[in-house]
């Protein structure tokens, strides 16, 4: 069964181009690395919620959209490699250096798929 990394993060409104930049150019590192999927998703409705919600979990300010991404892999063992080799490649690091969005409000995961149908 394949492994899910999840991701979720707050990014201006105005840097949508850039962001969309970005994920482009990160998304063949990733499947250099061993993804067989990069999926990047805007935004459209995204609810307030009453005790939690997608804008609270990443503190999105005003003007920001939140963006909802996820990695593909075809096993845990796989990912795990992947982010060993990315963690040294001059050219995530670089792409690090030149996020759209405040990074330090990000977050994410791994998964295990329970229902894929």
């Amino acid at each position: 069964m394949n492994y899910v990394d999840g991701f979720v993060a707050a990014v201006p409104a105005a840097n949508r181009e850039e962001y969309r930049k970005h994920a482009a150019g990160a998304a063949p590192l990733f499947k250099e690395y061993g993804a067989t999927r990069v999926v990047e998703c805007w935004g459209d409705d995204v609810p307030d919620g009453k005790i939690t919600d997608f804008r609270g979990a990443v503190k999105a300010e005003e003007g920001e959209v939140v963006v909802f991404a996820w990695i593909e892999y075809p096993s845990k063992e796989v990912r795990d490699a992947a982010y060993r080799k990315m963690e040294a490649d001059p050219r995530m690091k670089e792409m690090g250096e030149r996020m759209p969005f405040d990074a330090k409000r990000m977050i994410f995961g791994g998964f295990a798929p329970l229902l894929d149908v």
